[in-house]
């Protein structure tokens, strides 16, 4: 019963004579997906299907709207390396530690830490016409 579902299903199914090759995720977009996948032309429901919810909307005088992505994308990366134990054999006389004469020490666990962290931020505009379809875009990427 259920293969004859699918079948039903995938028979159901209909075809694009234009093959559009899917948009990566939304928390993906990268000034390749912008490259890649928007154009002058498109739709504004197609630019929403490849890059998600725009950050900011606006119009201007006639009407047009403008829409703005912001992405940002922070890094922090913290490593941590082991100094392990130390074991020193003392041969004389260190009075300030308490030592006289020969002995053997342990000295303590010694660590050390560092840190790094990263942003990139990726900024497009675009500029749609009063049929909502894109007339111009832009973007600028930065990374600090």
């Amino acid at each position: 019963m259920l293969c004859a579902m699918c079948a039903f299903v995938s028979g159901c199914e209909t075809t694009s004579s234009q093959y559009r090759p899917q948009a990566p995720a939304q928390d993906r977009v990268t000034v390749g997906t912008v490259q890649r996948f928007i154009g002058r032309g498109m739709y504004s429901y197609e630019v929403v299907q490849v890059l998600g919810a725009p950050n900011m909307v606006s119009k201007d005088r006639n009407g047009n709207e403008t829409w703005v992505y912001d992405k940002i994308h922070s890094e922090y990366e913290r490593r941590e390396s082991d100094g392990g134990l130390s074991l020193g054999i003392g041969g004389g006389g260190v009075v300030g530690l308490g030592v006289l004469g020969g002995g053997l020490g342990i000295g303590g666990h010694s660590a050390k830490a560092s840190a790094s962290s990263s942003e990139r931020t990726l900024t497009i505009v675009i500029h749609f016409d009063s049929e909502s379809r894109v007339s111009d875009f832009s973007y600028r990427t930065t990374s600090f």
